[in-house]
């Protein structure tokens, strides 16, 4: 163990706030409150702009990767700003254990507090790995099944705002329709009651028939689907507001949902076992996992298929077959051959405008993203797909001028 590790401990769950990094904010605001459920004072730090760029590059390297920089400097603004007694205060960072430069978050993390001076701050290792022992925080089975109904419902809302929200009449209505249903699903996974499958399924069918009520133009718009790396791809503040960019250039937004990132961790470790004979013990335990994920998935499409007109999400177990012919199921660095996967998906989809985004630098997505492109547009000549890097160095400027670019050469 690290020397500047500091542990979580069953008697800081009393009074400490536990600190959230903000990736997806209807994710994260869902999973603070399963937290919570659990005995965990969750917060979810929602700062962004030009100041939490700045205070990363005060205290890491600028070749640091670049959602490690955003994270960092998002963390130690939240301890500078008097809002938290540093004291009482815990950082949690979510992990997958990887071969990627992300597995360092947490000592970059750590000594970057040290720099600040917060190094008696403990940071949280929340991975299904089971990278550090903290003995305030253990995933549990019963913390997993919570987090993948709040990962679900937040992916519902995700699909139906981005279907709703570049037809929508009156701008503005499945922007609040979602917040109204984060709220409302925030506060029944913190009521301490077991949940009940019957109730979820209820609210996926109450969710459909809000956003169905939405009233929506009937024209056609530019379909645009986003992948890259996992930080990029989804936060704001890493993909400079991309997803709202697209929409006032009049496109149609879609995002891989966040479960699809889950199965695809799971199921590379069950590889692990039929690929390399690791993790023998564990196999039947990722396998049980992974199908009960899988299970849920294909309830949720099964849903949206029968009470709505929405495009479901596509089943995880065919996402898998897509990349026979272009990637081995054993490239699992960083997003792997799910980057390459979820292209094809989109492409199968008629989503063939993709907009590929990493951080510069990102050895794994410029091989299952920028190194795949070629192979992909071979065999499959009318996909159109632009790579953009994010880093603190780059412009949003030409981020934006080669995104019109690309949806200046858009394919029907």
């Amino acid at each position: 163990m690290e020397k500047n590790y500091i542990p979580f401990t069953e008697e800081m769950k009393k009074d400490y706030t536990v600190l959230v990094p903000n990736m997806l904010p209807m994710h994260f605001t869902l999973i603070c409150k399963v937290m919570e459920n659990f005995g965990l004072h969750a917060e979810l730090l929602t700062s962004s702009g030009p100041k939490i760029k700045e205070t990363g590059l005060k205290y890491v390297h600028n070749d640091t990767c670049y959602p490690a920089l955003l994270v960092i400097g998002q963390f130690i603004d939240a301890l500078q700003s008097g809002a938290y007694d540093p004291h009482k205060t815990a950082l949690i960072l979510f992990q997958t254990g990887g071969g990627c430069r992300a597995s360092n978050y947490i000592n970059l993390l750590r000594k970057a507090l040290e720099k600040a001076g917060f190094g008696y701050v403990p940071v949280i290792s929340m991975s299904l790995s089971g990278l550090e022992d903290h003995p305030g925080f253990r995933l549990t089975l019963p913390m997993i099944r919570r987090v993948l109904h709040a990962i679900l419902y937040a992916d519902l809302l995700m699909l139906l705002k981005n279907q709703c929200r570049s037809y929508e009449i009156r701008p503005g209505d499945s922007e609040a329709l979602a917040e109204l249903w984060t709220e409302r699903l925030a506060r029944e996974l913190d009521a301490g009651k077991k949940i009940s499958y019957r109730k979820v399924k209820e609210n996926y069918r109450k969710i459909l028939a809000d956003f169905s009520r939405i009233p929506r133009a009937e024209e056609s718009k530019i379909r645009v689907g986003i992948v890259g790396e996992i930080f990029v791809k989804y936060s704001p503040l890493g993909n400079n507001n991309l997803e709202e960019f697209l929409v006032k250039e009049g496109a149609e937004v879609t995002v891989p949902g966040l479960l699809d990132f889950c199965m695809y961790c799971v199921y590379n470790n069950m590889m692990d076992t039929e690929l390399l004979g690791r993790n023998k013990k564990q196999y039947r335990l990722w396998r049980m996992i992974y199908r009960f994920f899988l299970r849920k998935q294909k309830d949720l499409i099964a849903c949206i298929e029968e009470h709505s007109d929405f495009t479901p999400p596509t089943a995880f177990d065919h996402t898998v077959t897509l990349i026979k012919g272009y990637i081995g199921i054993g490239a699992k660095m960083g997003e792997g051959w799910l980057l390459t996967a979820e292209m094809l998906e989109l492409s199968e989809k008629g989503i063939k405008n993709i907009v590929c985004a990493q951080p510069f630098g990102c050895l794994p997505n410029h091989i299952c993203g920028k190194g795949m492109m070629r192979p992909l547009k071979e065999k499959n000549p009318d996909i159109n797909i632009v790579a953009i890097d994010y880093d603190a160095g780059a412009t949003a400027v030409n981020q934006e001028n080669r995104i019109k670019l690309m949806l200046a050469n858009h394919s029907k």
